[in-house]
Order: structure tokens, then C-alpha cells, then sequence
């Protein structure tokens, strides 16, 4: 199944081991679940995971290596249409819109009150933890 991932997913991997945003990432590659990534949310994963502040002693060159090994292990989606703006935050549009674009049902973030609403395009959001959760029932 193809899922998209915030970008707030990644950040939390990058700040903790302990979390479920780490403990989802270090599932890849996973048979049961590819992230799909379009390339206006991966410059974004760029652009975010090379800040300073989340680098937390790691090189830009073994956050690139990450991010090259990610986007190896996803599906790249192109997009051919908008619908902005349709969320609360403007910027989340792009995420529906690779969510739709991609087949994908399920949008994993850590910030669920920005995806209200997106049940009418049959995408859910949930949480890491809660997507962790599925993937272990499903199996």
C-alpha cells in the first residue's frame, strides 16, 4: 500500500530513536507499505531535514545519504492537477494532493487536526504510532 509521509514524520525520525517516526522509517523497505513522494515534497524533505537544527550531529552528507536511500525505497509520483487551497494549512495541500495522485489512503502525520476533512478524497490520516498499529494487525 502507498502512503505519504509528512515531513514532520521525517524530522521526528531525525530527533529521536525512540519515537514511532523513527521505529517506521527503520521499517524500510518494507513489503507492506511504500511512501510515495512527488518532487515538490521531497525538496521539501531536502530543504527541512539540512537544517541545522535537525542535523543533531550528523553530517549534510549522511542526511543526503538518508534521504537518497528514502527516496530509493519509495514510489516517485508526478501531479497533474491542484486543488489549493482545500486544507487548513496551505501547505499540507501538496500532501492530499500526492495522496489522491498516488493511490494512496493513508496520509502519516503527527499533526491530524491539519488533515480534517480529507475522508471526502478517501484519504485518512493517522499518526506513526497509529500506523505502526495497522501495519501490525495487518500482518
Amino acid at each position: 500500500m502507498r502512503v505519504v509521509l509528512d515531513t514532520n514524520v521525517l524530522v521526528a525520525a531525525a530527533r529521536s530513536r525512540n519515537g514511532a517516526s523513527h521505529a517506521l522509517l527503520s521499517r524500510l523497505p518494507d513489503e507492506r507499505f511504500t511512501p510515495a513522494v512527488s518532487v515538490p515534497l521531497f525538496l521539501e524533505y531536502r530543504a527541512v531535514l539540512l537544517r541545522a537544527e535537525n542535523l543533531l550531529g550528523r553530517t549534510a552528507m549522511q542526511a543526503e545519504g538518508f534521504l537518497d536511500f528514502f527516496l530509493a525505497a519509495s514510489h516517485l509520483q508526478e501531479i497533474f492537477y491542484t486543488w489549493r487551497p482545500v486544507l487548513s494549512d496551505p501547505g499540507d495541500d501538496m500532501l492530499l494532493e500526492l495522496a489522491v495522485a498516488a493511490g494512496a489512503k493513508i496520509i502519516v502525520t503527527h499533526n491530524l487536526r491539519d488533515f480534517r476533512g480529507i475522508e471526502k478524497w478517501g484519504v485518512a490520516a493517522l499518526p506513526p504510532s497509529g500506523f505502526l498499529q495497522q501495519l501490525a494487525q495487518s500482518s
